[in-house]
Formats: C-alpha cells, sequence, structure tokens
C-alpha cells in the first residue's frame, strides 16, 4: 500500500502560552516548497497484503515515519499523556438524517480511518439490519486485520443495547478483528429511566451488570459500557453502577453527554468526581462522549481530558445525531497544539498527545461529506472552505507578510496543499491531456485512485473538457472524483437526456437508462419543472417508489461554464415496496433510511439527474443486499448475491 506523504509524523509544535509569541502548527519540512508525488489519503487503496507499507521508497525521512502509540491493552494506558480517539462517524455519524451509508462506502472510510491513525473505529450497530451486521462484520475481517509496519491496527468497535440478543449479534461482526470491543450501554438519568425504560435504578444496575458479564462471557475481553445521558444523571447513582460494571469486567467507561446540556466545567468535574468514587477506576481506561446540542461537544471532550479521560469519542466533520457530535478534526489540532502547555492536572504529566497522522484529515473529510451528503459550512473550523481563506485587505497584507498573524496552523498539517496549483509545472488541464497529467494532479491533490477509478474519472473529465473552455480547475476536478466516487454500484445509468421547458407548455423530458440487464429503456414525462419530470421518468423505468428528502444545486467554480454539482437526499415511500427500516441504536424502533447521492456536469439537468440515479443505486444496493442475506439466514445455505441483486433491480 502506497501512503506516501500522508503516512508522515507531523512535528506537533504546541502553541506557546502567550498568544502573541504563537507559531503556526507547521513542521519544518512544510515550511518549503516541495513536489511530493501525493498528500493525503485516497478514496480507493487496494491493501492486498495482511501486512501494510508505511512509507514511500523516495520518503525515508522521520517526516514519513508513523507517530508512535503505546501499546495496546483494554483498560489500561501504558502512556497515562496519552489519548485514546475513538471514532464513531460510522455508527453515531450515521444517525444524522439522510447520512446512510453503503457497505462499500463504510469500508473506505474505515480504510482511511485507519491510514488517519484513529485507535478505535466504531463500525455500527450490527443488530440494526442484516446489512448493518455485515458492514461491521466486512470492516472487522478486513479493516480489523490490515496490520501496519509499526504494529498499529485499529480496533473495531460494535454497539449494542444492554440485551443479550443485540450484545451476541455485536460480538459476531466484530470477532474476527484482531482487536475487537463490545460497546453497549443502558440509560442512567431519572427522565430516561422512569419515562423511557420504565425500569427502577436497581433494574437498570441488574440489566448494565448481567450485559457486560454476558458479553465477557462470549470471550469479548475488551467491553467499554455507557451509562447514557449520564450529563444528566446523579452522580452518586453513576457511582454505583459504574463499580458494579467494573466488577463485572467493563475496560472502558464511556461518560456520554447525551443531550449536550453541560457546560465545559461541569462536564470537567463529573470526570474528576467519577474517577475520585468509582471503586476501581484506576483499572479502567475513562472516556467521554460529547453532543453538541449548545455547541460545546469540542469543548466539553477537552474539558474530560483535562480531567483524566483518556478516551475522546468523536466523528469526521463533527456529524451525528440532532446537532452533531464532537469534532475528530477540532479535538486532534486542539491537542496537537495546546496538548504540551494546557492540560496539567490530569494523571501524567499533562503534556497530553495523540498518534493521529494529520495529514488525512482534509481528504477524510471530503470523503465523508461525499458519501454522506452532508456538506460542511463554509466556516467550520479546520476543514471549512473558507478555515484558510483570508479576504480582509488588513489581513491579506498580513498573510504576505509573515502567515503567523492569522494562522495558527497550516493548511498544509492537515493536507491542504497550498501552492501547487498547475502541479509545478505551469500544467493547463484542458481537452488535450492525457491521463497521466490528470492522474499526477489528482495525486497532487490527495486522490491516489486505483486504475479503475482513474480511468472513470478520466472519462469524466474528458467529457466535461471538450464543453469547457480554458481547462479545469482543481475545484472542478476533485467535483469529477467526487461523482464518480458515488458510482460504487452503478446499476442503472443514464444514457440519454432530453427536455422541454419554458414559461408556457408543460415541462417534458425523455430519459434513456441503461439497467443492470444492459438493456436500454426509454421513458418520456411531465412535471412540474424539468428536474421533476426527468426524475419521474427515472421513477418509471426503473419502477421504483421514493421520497425527494432534499435537493441542492451549487456551482463549484464562477462563471457561465462553470461545473454545477447537485445533491440530493431520497428515502423509499413508507410502505413501499422498496421501504427499507432498519432500528434507531437509542430509540430502538424502526426508521426509513435515507440515501444521499451526488452528481456534476456543466448542464445542471444532466447534474440533478445523475445525482438522483446515484442515490437510487445506493438504495436498490442495500434493499438486494437485504433481501440476499434473509434468504441466506432463512436457508441457511450462502447464494449469490449478484445474480439476486439484478433480479431486484430488474423487476420492473
Amino acid at each position: 500500500m502506497n501512503l506516501s506523504f500522508g503516512g508522515a509524523l507531523l512535528a506537533m509544535l504546541a502553541a506557546s502560552s502567550s498568544f502573541g509569541g504563537a507559531e503556526a502548527f507547521t513542521p519544518r519540512a512544510l515550511q518549503q516548497p516541495q513536489h511530493l508525488s501525493t498528500r493525503a489519503t485516497s478514496f480507493s487503496t487496494q491493501r492486498t497484503p495482511v501486512k501494510v507499507s508505511m512509507i514511500d521508497d523516495e520518503a525515508k525521512s522521520e517526516l514519513f515515519v508513523r507517530k508512535p502509540r503505546p501499546e495496546y491493552i483494554p483498560g489500561e494506558i501504558p502512556d497515562p499523556d496519552y489519548v485514546r480517539i475513538f471514532d464513531t462517524t460510522l455508527r453515531d455519524g450515521e444517525q444524522s438524517p439522510g447520512a446512510t451509508l453503503t457497505s462499500e462506502e463504510k469500508l473506505e472510510i474505515a480504510r482511511n480511518l485507519a491510514k488517519l491513525g484513529v485507535d478505535i473505529i466504531e463500525a455500527g450497530f450490527p443488530i440494526a439490519s442484516p446489512d448493518d451486521f455485515q458492514a461491521v462484520k466486512n470492516i472487522a475481517d478486513k479493516v480489523g486485520n490490515e496490520i501496519f509496519e509499526d504494529g498499529y491496527v485499529p480496533v473495531i468497535c460494535g454497539l449494542s443495547r444492554a440485551f443479550p440478543k443485540d450484545i451476541e449479534r455485536a460480538w459476531d461482526a466484530v470477532k474476527g478483528a484482531t482487536r475487537p470491543r463490545i460497546h453497549t450501554f443502558i440509560a442512567t438519568s431519572k427522565i430516561h429511566m422512569e419515562t423511557k425504560l420504565n425500569k427502577t435504578p436497581d433494574e437498570v444496575v441488574e440489566i448494565a451488570v448481567n450485559a457486560v458479564t454476558f458479553a465477557k462471557g462470549l470471550g469479548c475481553d475488551d467491553i467499554e459500557f455507557s451509562p447514557e445521558d449520564a450529563g444528566r444523571s446523579d452522580p452518586e447513582f453513576l457511582y454505583r453502577i459504574l463499580t458494579a460494571v467494573i466488577e463485572a469486567g467493563a475496560t472502558t467507561l464511556n461518560i456520554p453527554d447525551t443531550t449536550g446540556w453541560n457546560m465545559p466545567w461541569e462536564f470537567g468535574g463529573l470526570i474528576k468526581k467519577l474517577r475520585e468514587n468509582v471503586k476501581g477506576a484506576d483499572k479502567v481506561v475513562f472516556s467521554t462522549h460529547c453532543q453538541n446540542d449548545l455547541g460545546l461537544a469540542t469543548a466539553n471532550s477537552l474539558a474530560g481530558a483535562l480531567n483524566g479521560a483518556r478516551q475522546l469519542e468523536c466523528t469526521i466533520n463533527g456529524i451525528g445525531e440532532r446537532a452533531g457530535n464532537a469534532s475528530l478534526e477540532e479535538i486532534v489540532m486542539s491537542l496537537a497544539l495546546k496538548g504540551e502547555t494546557h492540560f496539567e492536572g490530569g494523571p501524567g504529566t499533562g503534556k497530553l498527545r495523540t498518534a493521529i497522522n494529520p495529514v488525512h484529515i482534509s481528504s477524510t473529510s471530503k470523503l465523508v461529506s461525499e458519501y454522506t451528503g452532508m456538506i460542511c459550512q463554509p466556516h467550520k473550523a479546520i476543514v471549512g472552505a473558507n478555515a484558510f481563506r483570508h479576504e480582509s485587505g488588513i489581513h491579506q497584507d498580513g498573510m504576505i507578510k509573515n502567515k503567523n498573524t492569522y494562522e495558527i496552523m497550516t493548511p498544509e498539517s492537515i493536507g491542504l496543499m497550498r501552492g501547487d496549483a498547475e502541479s509545478g509545472a505551469g500544467i493547463v488541464l484542458g481537452k488535450h491531456s492525457g491521463r497521466n497529467a490528470v492522474g499526477t494532479r489528482l495525486k497532487e491533490l490527495g486522490y491516489d485512485l486505483d486504475p479503475d477509478k482513474l480511468n472513470a474519472v478520466f472519462t469524466r473529465f474528458k467529457e466535461v473538457a471538450e464543453r469547457r473552455k480554458g481547462g479545469l480547475e482543481d475545484e472542478d476536478l476533485e467535483a469529477l472524483v467526487l461523482d464518480q466516487a458515488g458510482n460504487i454500484n452503478n446499476l442503472w445509468t443514464v444514457t440519454g437526456l432530453q427536455v422541454s421547458t419554458g414559461m408556457s407548455g408543460i415541462p417534458t423530458a425523455t430519459v434513456k437508462m441503461r439497467g443492470p440487464d444492459m438493456v436500454e429503456r426509454y421513458m418520456a414525462s411531465t412535471g412540474t419543472g424539468p428536474v421533476d419530470a426527468v426524475y419521474k421518468a427515472i421513477d418509471q423505468i426503473i419502477g421504483i417508489s421514493i421520497e425527494l428528502e432534499s435537493y441542492s444545486l451549487s456551482s463549484v467554480t464562477e462563471g457561465i461554464e462553470a461545473l454545477a454539482v447537485t445533491r440530493v437526499g431520497i428515502a423509499a415511500s413508507e410502505g413501499g415496496p422498496n421501504d427499507v427500516p432498519s432500528i434507531h441504536s437509542q430509540f430502538g424502533v424502526f426508521k426509513n433510511r435515507q440515501f444521499s447521492g451526488s452528481g456534476s456536469d456543466t448542464d445542471i439537468i444532466t447534474s440533478s439527474a445523475r445525482a438522483y440515479v446515484s442515490a437510487v443505486n445506493k438504495l436498490l444496493t442495500w434493499n438486494a443486499r437485504r433481501s440476499q442475506q434473509e434468504i441466506e439466514e432463512a436457508n441457511g445455505t450462502a447464494g449469490d448475491a449478484i445474480e439476486t441483486q439484478s433480479k431486484v433491480v430488474t423487476s420492473a
């Protein structure tokens, strides 16, 4: 595997205690112009061997060595200053409305998280559906056994409620990993116990202890327990239940601020009190899981670290239930900049660190954003489009004189190679550009694509470049990469499209599509507008009944020839033939999954059609896989998933 620049060890330069003297987070090697073959992580990196090569042959310097981390031991961290990063993008992040991911997308994200160097990947909620179970198992069996040369392999975790059936399902999903973990939970606040669970405190303690005991009895030696809504729970009750689960075998105690209710000083104080009053606290790792309802998730997580929490749960881009979770990139870069100087008072020396490789942050953020359909706001810290842009004249003057005047970290430190435009060789990508030029620029932008994906992107590049004067910008090229990233299971493809619309007359669309049986079908339809007409024609060709949940259209660059990017969110009509319900991990109720898709083109109608079909393909693939798994479970035999998938999606 080629990690190239992204595998670099970035020397973490902490900001000084005086704000005026703070230096940018700028490793020495990044202060000088460089011509590196790649920047960050790829969307699809082939990992055929079990052992993973960490560095390029051409990159033997110290900068390209992964950062060291202590030996992984459940319930113990040999280095008291080390903070484990627990990523729950694939579980809690996917609970965001419309953020449904396919199994293939989850696998790609998990591999990028491994490159990033997260200690634990919470891969999902296996009991939710057969597809969720298979996705978690796939990640555990593959990513959970891909060991880097420094011995690093991520812990693969599965979430379960405190029910034996849930726990057993989670264990079956993750036990194939080198380091499997079960994460079980039950609510402990008064309002949750009385109104949601209808249980007494004694009953809740008994259920929690039985859950941990059952998990340990299955052979799992890495068990995380969460008292849901701990931020609003009675501390005395928390002392009691946490002491009990430690005695039963829990190795990590995760303290969730489930509703985002706490202030940082409250939450930090809670962590401190738990460490001081829970019997056996020295035998477990304390963790935080903070929601962002008041915009304090990152602050609360860092307050937890200040008071002794040594595992911080977070998600890429901060996505998650309601207002989201603590943002991984914010936590990691906060510790990178301030970890050595601002965390005294807890265990250890107070010089906190992680082993995250931050050069993978930018591309991982883009990958998650594209696959979930959840676009970061421009002013999002670290990864927002405006995070390293300066428009004020005063700011621009300062940046010209010294970049440290307005930037406390460099974009290069998170994988954004500022100043690499045109490949450093005056190359302008246009209709006469070849595959090598496009591939080289993509590598510089962080996309080390496999040959098949590069060919797909290059084909789309040539189609767009033929209609575009002046060549394509980097933003256009990235849009094409993301457009193709959503076409993992390209069951249906739009091969022809014509619309008629205007101020008078009825908008009409004629659509031609090729299905998985390679037969082309035609359909004409009318609608309230040209996009509506196109979508209705697509529905009729494929034979589906779905609801359009969201639609957005944006321009990648400026000008009349700018590339348009469309993003849509869809859900199967409730009770319809394509209904795709799954169990919600917190509420235990069935909900219909939403699927997102994106498409790009210089024509906004074509862009809209591509986005819609991308989302529909995800829905159909998910349904086909679920049907196949149900058949296999019923018969106890393995079938031909591809054949079943074709039958399902071509039944129309």
